[in-house]
């Protein structure tokens, strides 16, 4: 039997385990070694066609198992043909928006083939490039990257990608809002033309259509949800309040004790950080993570938060992809996306391995065209809640900046106030070091133009003399 997208979904009730779907035996251990018994949906539909070596155009939302529905297979291949090449060739690419997504992957596929021999490497910025240079000069099977710095180190010929028998653009959608479009054609065109390409995104715009086209050949098609549905699991709301309202708004719903742990969305890294301060001096434990943390504070961040050692996430779009943590109960935007797509990918960080989850919403005025905008994308009202009473006494004034430090100068003895200042007992000008005084600086080595001389300020004329 057929599905809507082409799939055959005969065999999906039968396949209730992994056994059932041709995976290496040593893979199968693994999963079940980390608690995995049941495949989901996804990784039903797609690993045996990626097995077969058919391309594949995924549909997935995030939370559904998908890095182990690409994975698993690209595994199963290469523990099946190792290489016989002392120096190892990189032969499976994955390519990922972001940095803690690119991490999150490479940590999925070291579990799942723990009891495998392969080597693999994660390449991204933000960090040093000389470790990922030398395990490349050492030799690997997959390399998890983001874009940008893989194609700095390919085009500085230390990674070469003329080997890669396996592809995979993962969010795809996000991938190219945020501007990746043209490095990822140019990584593209440095592989193989006889490749196997698996092509992932949460929403299919005509954009990411277009780049499927592009990149797939007789793709089988294969979709868990709806294009552009939300998670059926996730309790959405909505509560109207004018903007210097909402920190009150949110520091009151993070005090519940209904929330355990919560990421909060803001549009902008300076938001993030203003958020996240409020919140630490209302008792209510929160880190920023944005695009202008170093890694290691990312990092650092994204393990205090899966370790419950903070309660909040205050994060922006682009730094929560790859933020994987199974027991997020709320997602709250502090401030709606202007992408209406990304609210899809905001609150799938909620409800994620089969639990429920909450998303919330605070809804300035100049906001509800965006909301508009969502809920036309979703094809569903998102219910409209009422926060706590604020009156505008109670929300507290803006801290005042402090004085502005002077600025840095080359001149020797420091800044602007320098130049100005007097010795002691001087009236005027500059002093010599012998106690003299000497003449002004406006007159130091100016000579005293004739009244009358012309072209006063502006270039002198050379005199050439006139003929008769």
């Amino acid at each position: 039997m057929l599905n809507p997208n082409g799939v055959d979904e005969s065999n999906i009730l039968d396949s209730t385990n992994f056994d059932a779907l041709g995976l290496n035996q040593s893979l199968v251990r693994a999963l079940l070694e980390a608690g995995y018994t049941e495949p989901t949906p996804i990784q039903v539909q797609a690993i045996p066609k990626v097995i077969e070596g058919h391309d594949l155009l995924g549909i997935a939302q995030t939370g559904t198992g998908k890095t182990a529905a690409f994975s698993l297979p690209i595994l199963h291949h290469l523990n099946a043909k190792q290489s016989e090449s002392k120096a190892r060739h990189p032969r499976a690419l994955i390519l990922a928006p972001t940095r803690e997504l690119a991490i999150q992957i490479a940590d999925s596929i070291k579990l799942y083939g723990s009891h495998i021999a392969f080597k693999q490497t994660s390449i991204f910025g933000g960090v040093g490039q000389n470790p990922q240079v030398a395990a490349l000069k050492r030799g690997v099977d997959v390399i998890v990257a983001t874009p940008g710095r893989l194609l700095d180190l390919v085009n500085q010929g230390l990674c070469h990608l003329g080997h890669i028998e396996y592809f995979v653009l993962d969010e795809a959608d996000r991938m190219l809002d945020m501007g990746f479009i043209h490095d990822v054609k140019k990584i593209v065109a440095k592989l193989p033309r006889k490749r196997q390409t698996l092509f992932f995104s949460a929403t299919m715009p005509k954009s990411v259509s277009a780049l499927a086209g592009e990149l797939l050949y007789k793709p089988v098609n294969v979709s868990v949800t709806a294009q552009a549905t939300t998670v059926d699991r996730i309790d959405q709301s909505v509560i109207f309040t004018p903007q210097n309202h909402k920190l009150l708004q949110l520091v009151n719903l993070l005090s519940h004790d209904s929330v355990t742990s919560a990421i909060v969305f803001t549009r902008t890294k300076h938001r993030a950080n203003r958020v996240s301060l409020a919140l630490n001096k209302a008792g209510i434990s929160s880190e920023p993570i944005h695009g202008n943390k170093s890694q290691g504070a990312r990092q650092r961040a994204l393990g205090a938060f899966k370790a419950g050692d903070i309660k909040a996430l205050v994060a922006t779009d682009i730094a929560a992809r790859g933020i994987d943590v199974d027991a997020v109960s709320h997602v709250i935007n502090f401030e709606l996306p202007n992408v209406s797509e990304d609210y899809v990918h905001r609150i799938g960080r909620t409800a994620r391995a089969g639990a429920s989850g909450n998303a919330i919403s605070l809804c300035a005025p100049d906001e509800r065209a965006y909301l508009k905008s969502i809920e036309k994308l979703i094809k569903l009202s998102i219910s409209v809640v009422k926060g706590i009473e604020v009156r505008d006494e109670d929300v507290p004034l803006p801290e005042p900046r402090g004085p502005r430090p002077p600025r840095r100068s080359n001149r020797p003895g420091g800044g602007r106030g320098f130049r100005g200042a007097k010795l002691s007992g001087e009236k005027g000008g500059r002093r010599k070091s012998d106690g003299q005084k000497q003449k002004p600086a406006s007159a130091v080595g100016q000579k005293k133009r004739p009244a009358g001389s012309g072209n006063a300020g502006g270039r002198r004329r050379s005199q050439v003399p006139k003929t008769a």
